[in-house]
């Protein structure tokens, strides 16, 4: 693990689902490659290591409008129109909805991208159904790329998106992923298009880690990043830190480090 996420685990500690932490350690790029690992066909089964190199540029946090219409900007380089997306200050438009964390990831054959969306949920909403959510959210991400990704009617060229909804404090742990299907009512005719364009992932967070296995490595993963009961030493532990990387980030000595782990001396956040 990077000394970054290391900084990030310490800065919020104990306020991790808050929605500004959970956002500043879901966008580590190292967390998002092993959220890529898990839910995405062409990444799974590579090291998250290599995946980190395949997302391009830093990933936008609360930054990039979702509402129709805001979340692209255009500009001029060169005479030539450049359309992105809308990263523009937030006091322009402040109290507007925007994504979490949005960004582009390049695929192993180093030419097509897809555009993927990570969200937080410190708990399931109850004025509203969450699927409904994602479901409008992953249409933006589609209907947006007009202009910035494609142009005129070259619908070929729409992008694969996903949006990944990272729920905490669920009942158990779990992952679904919604997509489109294609049921034939009266014949078999092969319409042309791509189903996979649209994705969702639903990933729930059980209020208590799940078991050692791994169908729930991503899981236990999110689970000790986001956790409000786990002290910092147990979270660095569980992500992968050594004793010593550990002590560095608590500040505390090896030994004290290694009697917590064992569960001989209380842990101090």
């Amino acid at each position: 693990m990077n000394t970054e996420l290391k900084n990030a685990v310490k800065a919020t500690d104990k306020d991790a689902q808050y929605d500004t932490s959970a956002k500043r350690l879901l966008g580590q790029k190292s967390i998002l490659a092993h959220i890529l690992v898990k839910t995405v066909d062409e990444f799974k089964g590579m090291n998250p290591k290599d995946v980190v190199n395949c997302i391009e540029g830093t990933p936008h946090i609360s930054t990039v409008p979702v509402e129709p219409g805001l979340t692209n900007a255009a500009s001029e380089k060169n005479g030539e129109r450049l359309v992105g997306f809308n990263t523009e200050n937030e006091e322009i438009n402040e109290g507007l909805v925007r994504f979490d964390i949005v960004f582009y990831v390049r695929m192993k054959d180093g030419l097509s991208q897809i555009i993927i969306n990570v969200e937080a949920q410190k708990d399931e909403p109850t004025g509203y159904e969450i699927l409904n959510r994602a479901i409008f959210y992953v249409s933006r991400l589609i209907s947006s790329q007009k202009e910035r990704d494609f142009e005129n009617s070259s619908y070929d060229d729409i992008k694969r998106v996903y949006s990944i909804w990272v729920c905490m404090n669920m009942d158990e742990s779990s992952m679904s992923h919604v997509h489109l299907t294609k049921e034939d009512l009266i014949g078999s005719y092969e319409w042309k298009g791509n189903l996979d364009l649209l994705n969702i992932i639903m990933l729930g967070l059980a209020k208590n880690l799940p078991e050692h296995d791994e169908t729930y490595e991503l899981h236990r993963l999110l689970g000790a990043l986001l956790s409000k009961e786990l002290t910092i030493d147990e979270k660095l532990n569980i992500n992968g830190f050594t004793v010593e990387q550990i002590a560095m980030a608590t500040d505390k000595n090896v030994e004290e480090v290694k009697a917590i782990i064992a569960g001989k001396e209380p842990a101090l956040a």
